[in-house]
C-alpha cells in the first residue's frame, strides 16, 4: 500500500511511504494530498462503559466515536460490572471486544477485587490479557495492599496504572477547592488528595521496581513530585487530559460539562502540566473519555456524576491551543498522543500494522456534541471553534472512520 500526503513516519515527514504489510492491500494507492498522515493515535484512558453500563456507552459506540477521533488503538478502564478482577469476569469484557469493537482495544484489569481496594485481583490469570492494572476511579487507600500489587506487577512485567487519591481529603467536594468553590459556594477538593497518593506510590515504585503510571495529573505538586522521581530512576510515566490544558477553574459555570474528576485546577496549575507537557515530565495526552447519560450530567456541578467526554475532539483541541499557539511542535503532539503511549504501554499499531490517521489541519469547524458518535454529550469545549479536523482513520488497514459517510 502506498500512502500520499504528508507523513509522518519514524520523526520525519514524507511525501509518500509504501506500507509493506499483511494488513494492506498490496499495490493499493491512498491518496491524500494535502493532509497530513500519522501514526495512529493511542488513548490509554478511555471508559467503554461495557459491560454493565450500556445506557451511557457501548463498546460499538465508543470504538466509533474513537476512530472518529482519529484514534486506532485505546485502553478501556476497569470500573464496569462485573469488574475484571478475575479472568472469568475480564473474559465477559474481551468477548464484546471482539464481537463489537471498530478498532484495537486493549483493557485494564483491577488492582483489587471490586475495585474495593482489599484484596488482590488475580493479576497473574489476566495479565496476559491487559494493558496494564488500575482501579481508576478509585485510588488504592492502603499502602500495603500497594505494594503487594505493585510487587505482583513487577513480577509479572506489567504496569500499575494509579488512579490517585486520598480520601480522607476530600472532604466531600466535587470541583476543585479555589477561587470559583470559594466565590460560588461550593465543597472544593483539594489538590493534596491528588499529590499526596502520588508522593506514597512513588515511594512504593522505587521500592518494588514497578512500571507505574500516573493517571490524570492535574497539580502543580504532581508534576513536580513526577519530575523529581524521574530525576531518582523511578521507572514512571505520566498522563493529562486536553482539558486540564486548555482550562481552569475560573472557566467553570454551572453547568456539569466541565464536571471531571480530577476536577479543573486553578491557573498556576494549567502552567505547570503546560511545563511538563514541554519538557518531557508528562509523556502522553489521554482524555479519559467518560460518557453518562443526560440525565446524569443535568443535576448542576454539586450533584451531577463526574466525568466528560473528549476522544472526538482531543487532536483537534491539543493541535489548536498547542501546536498552532506555538507550545509545542507538531511532532511533538504526535509523540504524545501517538507514539508515546504505544511504546510506553507495549501496545502493536502504527504504520507497520496498517494503523493511521488522516488530518485536514487546515479546516476549521464548530465543536457540535450532536454530531458526537459517543453517547456522551456532555463536553467543556462544546460551542469552541478548533482547527484540524480528522478526515479518516485507518486500523489493520482497513478504513474504521471516512467523514464522507460519518464512519
Amino acid at each position: 500500500m502506498i500512502i500520499k500526503g504528508k507523513v509522518y513516519q519514524n520523526g520525519s515527514f514524507y511525501e509518500s511511504i509504501n506500507i509493506d504489510d499483511s494488513h494492506c492491500p498490496e499495490g493499493e494507492v491512498l491518496d491524500f494530498s494535502n493532509m497530513l498522515v500519522i501514526p495512529g493515535l493511542v488513548d490509554v484512558h478511555v471508559h467503554l462503559r461495557e459491560p454493565g453500563f450500556s445506557y451511557k456507552e457501548t463498546i460499538a459506540t465508543g470504538t466509533a466515536a474513537s476512530a472518529r477521533g482519529g484514534f486506532t488503538t485505546v485502553c478501556s478502564m476497569p470500573n464496569l460490572s462485573p469488574v475484571p478482577d478475575s479472568l472469568e469476569n475480564l473474559k465477559v469484557q474481551l468477548d464484546l471486544i471482539e464481537k463489537t469493537a471498530k478498532i484495537s482495544v486493549k483493557p485494564y484489569g483491577a488492582i483489587t477485587k471490586g475495585e474495593m481496594g482489599k484484596e488482590p485481583a488475580d493479576l497473574s490469570a489476566m495479565a496476559p490479557y491487559v494493558a496494564a492494572f488500575s482501579d481508576d476511579g478509585r485510588g488504592v487507600q492502603d499502602d500495603g495492599m500497594m505494594t503487594e500489587a505493585m510487587t505482583e506487577a513487577k513480577r509479572l512485567g506489567k504496569i500499575i496504572a494509579a488512579h490517585c487519591e486520598v480520601n480522607s481529603l476530600l472532604n466531600g467536594g466535587y470541583i476543585h477547592d479555589g477561587e470559583y468553590a470559594r466565590a460560588h459556594g461550593h465543597r472544593g477538593i483539594s489538590s493534596e488528595s491528588e499529590w499526596r497518593q502520588i508522593e506514597r506510590d512513588i515511594n512504593l515504585a522505587a521500592k518494588t521496581g514497578v512500571k507505574y503510571h500516573v493517571c490524570h495529573i492535574s497539580t502543580k505538586e504532581s508534576v513536580e513530585l513526577i519530575r523529581q522521581a524521574k530525576k531518582t530512576g523511578v521507572d514512571i510515566t505520566a498522563e493529562t487530559g486536553p482539558h486540564y490544558l486548555v482550562f481552569n477553574d475560573m472557566d467553570l459555570i454551572e453547568d456539569a460539562r466541565f464536571k471531571m474528576n480530577p476536577p479543573l485546577r486553578g491557573e498556576a496549575d494549567r502552567l505547570a502540566l503546560i511545563e511538563g507537557i514541554t519538557d518531557g515530565t508528562i509523556d502522553m495526552i489521554a482524555t479519559d473519555h467518560a460518557p453518562h447519560s443526560a440525565e446524569e450530567k443535568g443535576r448542576g456541578l454539586e450533584k451531577s456524576a463526574m466525568g466528560v467526554v473528549g476522544i472526538e475532539t482531543a487532536l483537534p483541541v491539543m493541535y489548536t491551543y498547542l501546536v498552532k499557539t506555538g507550545i509545542i511542535t507538531l511532532e511533538k503532539l504526535i509523540e504524545l498522543m501517538s507514539i508515546n503511549p504505544r511504546k510506553r504501554f507495549e501496545l502493536p499499531g502504527g504504520f507497520e500494522n496498517g494503523d493511521f490517521t488522516v488530518v485536514d489541519l487546515a479546516e476549521e469547524f464548530t465543536v457540535n456534541p450532536d454530531e458526537f458518535l459517543s453517547m456522551g454529550r456532555a463536553t467543556p469545549f462544546e460551542g469552541m471553534s478548533l482547527c484540524g479536523r480528522v478526515k479518516a482513520t485507518v486500523c489493520g488497514g482497513k478504513i474504521v472512520y471516512d467523514e464522507r459517510n460519518n464512519g
